[in-house]
């Protein structure tokens, strides 16, 4: 207590920072902030790598009254970096640099007069509004400094510098703003979307997986998400281990890292491991407002940009009225309460799977593609965009047409970044012509018979379904009861079908045609199984009166969601099995 400025000069500095802002908020007045980093040579960089205008985004949360440079460099071999700090902030600049470069035994040889009259220049071009010494000065520099600028106007800061951008940074700055391209943010560092990636992962081969992020940001990532959400996983673990690797290569480093898990433990393990100013992925208001905004002020505490998915208490947010309700109040709540800059917040609308042969999937695109229209107003739109054709997983030719129809329109309409395989998103007017047609009826929902066609494209075949069974009737010696011809060939089959679904050799519309198969050939054995039932029940001497099931099993998914296959197969083996 008792202070009037807390200055930061020091290796860990957002974690220092982090904890001024922590004791700010709890037991303290807020005070002003001095933030002071050091460029190490004359690369113009910070010991960790960061060129001095990544340094100054990757701590200007914390609105420091004055930022700058002292140490490792004399007055004229700072000078170009202090003018570069000084066109990135709109705080004042401090200054104090060695007296010149050490000798070779370690000392410093450069006089108080030199110094002052390297630091009057500063003043005299207007770089500058406080100055001082570091290695070297002595009391007669700082006599000599005091003297030379005394007459000298102060810098007068810019009002307001790179208005309307997200600004971000790794090693190196990153700014996103009105005309700006669509940004990549690199996928494959995900252990539920990459098989490669997840199988280095589990097996503690850190080193190699890098070479996957690597590849993302030389094929054009220029932001790079991270997910360790697998249940085998100690997730917190992982990412800081993962972070950490990052953080010791360069060529990967240097772009902004998105971290990416539902588990805010892992994603808050992440946030300490990045050194520059990266982007959270994600939060929502689905577990009510109180735990959104004591989200959303921790990652604001630590300095990342942070996406809103498109899920309230209510649920995923699928139609367009739903999706821009839910941002909209978010948007009120970070901005209104949080204090969050405008600038920071990235919305996701939530791109769904289409072409799953389920109906209500069929306008999933639309929706989204409307919703960016609308939300693009408050700020920034971001997507997954793998989700959208994953009922197609494993046929990537027809799932990177899909993705580039998708992004040719979305982007039109105002998404800015998603969450791609950078480097395999075909050009627009390349896309094979008949392709590109199948694609966009089935994105703009524009043939009822879309689905069924790319179905009937998967080669799924229900046409001797009622047949086949009567066959395996016909052959009691095998079959003796209608159960076991389920519990056998049709049981069989589907296994095989799990099996090449999870081997990415069959996709998602052929294993919706084989459960309609298997759902076909069961609604043909029922009769007989009823008419088993029934001559048990008398042989037994049951009533009708007594339940003639073992037990009641509820079964339930979210309506609408892809999963409602799965537990439909269920709920027939189950029913099959007098449930």
């Amino acid at each position: 207590k008792g202070i009037d400025i807390s200055s930061c000069v020091c290796f860990l500095l957002q974690a220092a920072l982090f904890a001024i802002d922590l004791l700010f908020e709890k037991s303290y007045e807020r005070k002003p902030i001095f933030i002071s980093g050091t460029i190490v040579d004359r690369s113009g960089r910070t010991l960790s790598g960061q060129t001095g205008e990544a340094f100054v985004l990757s701590v200007s949360h914390m609105n420091p009254l004055c930022i700058g440079l002292n140490c490792a460099l004399g007055a004229t071999e700072m000078r170009p970096f202090i003018e570069a700090i000084g066109k990135s902030t709109t705080a004042f600049i401090i200054c104090y640099p060695n007296a010149g470069l050490p000798n070779t035994f370690g000392g410093y040889d450069e006089t108080p007069e030199v110094t002052a009259f390297n630091l009057k220049e500063f003043a005299m071009d207007g770089l500058v509004n406080i100055v001082g010494g570091c290695c070297g000065t002595t009391p007669g520099h700082i006599r000599a400094i005091s003297e030379a600028v005394k007459h000298c106007q102060p810098r007068v800061p810019e009002a307001d510098i790179y208005q309307d951008y997200m600004l971000l940074s790794g090693l190196e700055p990153f700014r996103i703003g009105p005309y700006t391209n669509f940004v990549n943010i690199g996928e494959r560092c995900n252990v539920a979307g990459s098989r490669k990636f997840a199988k280095l992962i589990m097996a503690g081969n850190y080193e190699e997986a890098l070479s996957i992020a690597k590849a993302q940001v030389e094929m054009g990532a220029q932001v790079l998400d991270i997910n360790m959400d697998e249940g085998m996983l100690e997730g917190p673990a992982a990412m800081t281990r993962f972070c950490n690797l990052i953080s010791s290569e360069p060529d990967i480093a240097r772009v902004p890292l998105c971290i990416d898990s539902s588990n805010f433990s892992v994603i808050e393990a992440g946030l300490k491991c990045c050194q520059g100013k990266c982007i959270v992925n994600s939060i929502s208001l689905k577990e009510g407002e109180e735990e959104f905004l004591h989200r959303a002020a921790t990652v604001k505490r630590y300095g990342a940009a942070v996406v809103v998915m498109a899920f309230d208490e209510e649920g995923q947010a699928t139609d367009t009225e739903r999706k821009v309700e839910i941002c909209t109040r978010a948007y009120k709540l970070l901005v209104g309460k949080v204090g969050f800059d405008p600038n920071d917040i990235i919305f996701d609308p939530n791109i769904l799977t289409i072409g799953t042969g389920m109906e209500e999937h069929n306008d999933y695109a639309i929706y989204f593609i409307r919703a960016t229209k609308l939300i693009k107003v408050m700020h920034l739109v971001s997507g997954g965009l793998s989700n959208l054709s994953f009922s197609f997983r494993g046929m990537e030719a027809i799932r990177e047409a899909m993705h580039g129809a998708f992004l040719y329109h979305a982007i039109k309409d105002g998404m800015d970044m998603g969450i791609v395989n950078a480097g395999n998103l075909p050009v627009y007017d390349d896309i094979d012509k008949e392709l590109l047609l199948l694609c966009e009826n089935l994105i703009w929902n524009r043939d009822v018979d879309a689905t069924e066609k790319l179905l009937a494209y998967a080669q799924g075949i229900e046409k001797y379904v009622v047949e086949d069974v009567e066959e395996c009737q016909a052959l009691v010696d095998r079959y003796t009861r209608p159960l076991h011809i389920i519990e056998g060939p049709l049981m069989n089959g589907m296994k095989v079908v799990g099996d090449l679904f999870g081997a990415g050799k069959m996709f998602l519309p052929q294993v919706i045609k084989s459960a309609r198969v298997m759902k076909k050939a069961v609604g043909h054995l029922i009769p007989f199984m009823e008419k088993e039932r029934e001559e048990m029940m008398a042989l037994s001497g049951s009533t009708e009166e007594t339940s003639p099931f073992r037990a009641t099993i509820l079964l339930a998914t979210v309506k609408g969601d892809v999963h409602d296959i799965g537990k439909n197969i269920v709920g027939v083996v189950l029913g099959c099995n007098n449930f």
